[in-house]
């Protein structure tokens, strides 16, 4: 019987899954391209970029001038031109000084030509919070764009999906916002050597489980790991937990299948609970598996406030492990 042979796997950081990503498209393809604030001689913000320049050279590494409608409706007119661009916009909270580049064109000029022109662009950003950069810095603006036709919105959760999502977004004919928690940059986890491009449609089961759904994405799949492991040791709960992994479109087939089983749903959000993501998962489960639930669905989500500063108060106003183990407690009848 012949020996399965297993490509070696080593311990990268999130960072580094996002670097990887970036040079194996650079080397693939020579119409990709990356540009945004920094990305170049300074490595990047976040430092996803550090080397790139050296290794590529300032025509496929390009720093741009602090002007982030300028430089996304540059990567709009170089996707339209046969280009395969990446734009690095600095921090979510930034991306909507580009807002009518975004929604206005990039989004609806596939509509608007009746077909006859895509956009295949890639916008990179950081999001959430969770580091002290206070309300300009650390919102969770997702939601917002996963409300717009026209965009594929992805948020990457584990150091696999961070290597593997870019590649897929390249080839995708229409613009792809890839949303990065920046608690996420220094993560560690596995990665295999032969890690290539990652399915955009399905969402993920990182956690199998009986009792209740738990329904997250990006920086709070961690913090739902962690809070389904404290309800298996404390209270002998067993919670599934889901990465949707993409936004839009949602994959609501894995959701209603994990409700249907669970018979709970807790949804975990870091955007706000008025008009989030978090209702439109909740509406579709009341949709689409009413009879199912034998609870209404609970949502944690970020307080109805600007991000603070103060770390307790960042802390506070956040989800956390101990919310969303409350919160499951509350849909399963039992109180602390």
């Amino acid at each position: 019987m012949a020996t399965e042979v297993r490509a070696p796997v080593r311990t990268v950081t999130y960072r580094e899954a996002l670097r990887d990503a970036h040079r194996e498209a650079l080397q693939r393809d020579p119409r990709v391209f990356l540009m945004g604030e920094d990305v170049g001689r300074y490595g990047g913000s976040y430092a996803v970029s550090k080397g790139l320049l050296e290794e590529f050279g300032p025509d496929r590494i390009r720093d741009t001038p602090l002007s982030e409608s300028t430089f996304v409706g540059a990567g709009i007119g170089a996707a339209l031109g046969g280009m395969r661009p990446i734009v690095e916009v600095m921090t979510v909270n930034f991306s909507l000084l580009a807002l009518d580049q975004i929604v206005n064109n990039a989004a609806t000029i596939r509509h608007m030509s009746g077909g006859q022109f895509s956009v295949p662009l890639v916008i990179r950003m950081a999001t959430g919070a969770g580091k002290q950069l206070a309300a300009q810095h650390a919102h969770s603006f997702e939601g917002w764009y996963a409300h717009i036709p026209g965009l594929r919105i992805v948020a990457p959760a584990t150091v696999e999906d961070a290597r593997g999502m870019l590649w897929t977004a390249l080839e995708d004919p229409d613009p792809v916002i890839i949303f990065e928690h920046q608690t996420l940059y220094n993560m560690e986890g596995p990665l295999a050597a032969d890690a290539g491009a990652v399915d955009l449609d399905r969402a993920a089961v990182r956690r199998q489980g009986r009792d209740v759904s738990l329904v997250t994405y990006g920086g709070s799949l961690g913090k739902a790991l962690q809070a389904a492991d404290q309800l298996a040791a404390g209270d002998g709960i067993d919670a599934e937990v889901i990465d949707l992994r993409t936004l839009r479109p949602l994959d609501t087939a894995t959701i209603l299948a994990s409700v249907r089983r669970t018979r709970r749903a807790v949804i975990v959000d870091e955007g706000w609970r008025s008009g989030g993501l978090s209702a439109e998962i909740s509406a579709r489960i009341m949709e689409g598996a009413f009879y199912d639930l034998d609870a209404p669905v609970a949502r944690v989500c970020t307080a109805e406030v600007p991000i603070p500063y103060a770390k307790h108060l960042e802390d506070a106003a956040l989800p956390q492990a101990a919310t969303i183990v409350d919160a499951v407690r509350g849909v399963m009848g039992q109180h602390a």
